[in-house]
């Protein structure tokens, strides 16, 4: 594969090992055959990313394979188990059986959904992960989490399936709405700030230039991010301990994410105000200066992110916040920054601080 800029790395895992290839004009450049077993194809998509990436793959898959497509609704409002009934319609009506592949091709919710459903159907079949977003280049298509949401909480039903391969596309950044990218630069920030503080210096130099759309630097910051991410994966893949750490920002974003009705605030947007209100517990706590507070939520502006949570009673943020999967013997443990780039999952915090923390609404910057 003749690229210039294409990146590579692996991901260990007790299942087994998977590369990550990120680089431009994958989708078009791609040679599958290796990563594809089965005669059997199902591509799912969304009506967003379909017209702009689905000939180009189907293209590129191998010509001996029957290949189907399944295209669903756009949005976080719809990973829900009717989409991924849609899936398995697909599957049952073409007969697919256990050797087939699924193919992701969009953001973050088609590939959590893909993989539910790879994970799911016949007790699990391949599927291979080509993210069409920042945050799922960065987050959500590594590491093998998929699922669904309820209307209780975010990502409550699901399984650990691994991917096959996970092939980054960063031609397809391109076509990404602003706001998309600011969400995806969120996920990017968390890395930093919970074990990479030379990344996050490299942020802070770099972040024009990366809402830009360099795309150089943009997959400069996939490979360190899938990296960071890669490294927890393989010493726990089933979120036992240090994975958890990977949700800085996420127990809090998910409590906006709910009561605000899935896509209203993008993942990103919520995890980008979470990862503030978590600092501000730490800070309360004694661990982070309000300097080390103000210097993350700046580059979090920088990155044309909202740094103030909506309106939100306490006690219902409270409720919420006790359906996370992070809830142990009755605790909500959270991830807090000992320091910047240090991160630690803990229920030892001054509750009252917390509370005093989630008191604080929407206010003008």
């Amino acid at each position: 594969m003749n690229n210039a800029m294409r990146r590579e790395l692996i991901v260990h895992t007790r299942s087994h090992d998977y590369p990550i290839f990120i680089g431009e004009n994958l989708i078009e450049t791609f040679d599958f055959a290796d990563y594809i077993g089965g005669k059997q194809i199902l591509v799912v998509t969304n009506e967003t990313v379909a017209p702009l990436y689905l000939d180009k793959l189907v293209a590129r898959l191998p010509a001996d394979k029957i290949i189907k497509t399944c295209i669903l609704p756009d949005g976080e409002q719809y990973k829900t188990q009717q989409s991924i009934d849609s899936i398995y319609d697909q599957l049952m009506e073409n007969h697919f059986n256990r050797d087939c592949t699924l193919i992701a091709l969009g953001g973050g919710v088609i590939g959590d959904m893909v993989g539910f459903a790879a994970a799911s159907f016949m007790r699990g079949v391949d599927f291979i992960q080509i993210p069409t977003t920042l945050l799922s280049q960065v987050d959500s298509s590594v590491g093998g989490k998929t699922g669904i949401n309820h209307r209780l909480g975010k990502n409550m039903i699901g399984a650990f399936w691994q991917p096959r391969l996970v092939l980054a596309d960063m031609t397809t950044l391109k076509t990404l709405p602003a706001r998309e990218l600011s969400a995806g630069l969120a996920e990017v920030i968390k890395y930093a700030l919970i074990g990479d503080v030379a990344f996050l210096a490299w942020l802070e130099t770099h972040m024009t230039s990366l809402r830009a759309l360099d795309l150089n630097l943009l997959a400069q910051a996939v490979l360190i991010s899938c990296q960071h991410k890669a490294d927890i994966v393989a010493q726990d893949e089933f979120e036992a301990n240090t994975r958890a750490l990977l949700n800085f920002g996420h127990t809090f974003g998910h409590v906006i994410e709910t009561h605000e009705g899935y896509g209203n605030w993008l993942h990103g947007e919520a995890v980008a105000v979470g990862m503030i209100q978590a600092m501000q517990l730490s800070q309360k706590q004694g661990w982070l200066s309000a300097d080390d507070v103000d210097r993350a939520s700046s580059l979090i502006a920088r990155a044309d992110l909202p740094t103030h949570p909506p309106a939100i009673e306490v006690d219902t943020a409270l409720d919420l916040m006790g359906h996370d999967k992070k809830v142990k013997s009755g605790k909500i443990r959270l991830v807090l920054l000992e320091q910047l780039g240090q991160a630690v999952l803990t229920s030892a915090y001054d509750p009252a601080l917390l509370t005093d923390v989630l008191a604080l609404t929407n206010k003008p910057n």
